[in-house]
């Protein structure tokens, strides 16, 4: 199958996982994605979730909530990747980074998250190699570089552990991470 073919939006779903840790680059890769009108999620639905659990508490999540944050997110990529009937489509962070980032803060997976990581597959995953560079205008993202590197760590992990081979992006320019993506879908489906 072509690209071409990929991007009709009447065959059959795909579905691919752009994921990385903080400072990998994902917005502006997305963004140039809707600018190219390629199917992909529109924001980052953990990060949305992550702005109601803020505002509801008036403070940064801390480990005590986390698990319900954890869960909320979970509900949202699972509708996500519900609501795709056709063609292909690219998802801001899959169901498994659920296993990095509730590593990174000591919970252990809980069954739901181990179901639907067994039930709701994705076709590939791209993992974006960090930027050496990080800002954050909306102060969401909190951790040091150390960290950064850790949650990286984890979420890709956590893809080896749910059973998928992630293709790592190198770190470069948006149109030409999205260009190396985009040549690997036709080998992918070989």
């Amino acid at each position: 199958m072509s690209l071409d073919q990929l991007l009709n939006p009447n065959t059959p779903p795909r579905r691919y996982v752009i994921t990385g840790g903080p400072s990998s680059g994902k917005e502006a890769v997305f963004g140039l994605l809707h600018n190219r009108e390629v199917p992909s999620t529109e924001s980052e639905p953990a990060r949305e979730i992550y702005r109601k659990h803020r505002d509801r508490l008036g403070r940064h999540l801390q480990v005590a909530d986390r698990q319900e944050y954890s869960r909320d997110v979970l509900a949202a990529f699972v509708a996500e990747f519900c609501d795709h009937k056709s063609g292909l489509r690219f998802y801001n962070r899959g169901i498994p980074d659920g296993y990095g980032w509730d590593a990174f803060f000591g919970l252990r997976p809980y069954p739901e998250l181990e179901e639907a990581t067994r039930i709701y597959r994705y076709d590939a995953v791209f993992v974006l190699d960090a930027l050496d560079d990080f800002d954050s205008e909306d102060d969401l993202v909190w951790a040091k570089e150390r960290e950064i590197r850790r949650v990286h760590e984890l979420i890709i992990q956590g893809y080896y552990d749910a059973g998928y081979k992630p293709i790592f992006v190198p770190a470069d320019e948006p149109g030409r991470r999205i260009d190396f993506i985009l040549a690997q879908l036709p080998v992918l489906l070989v």
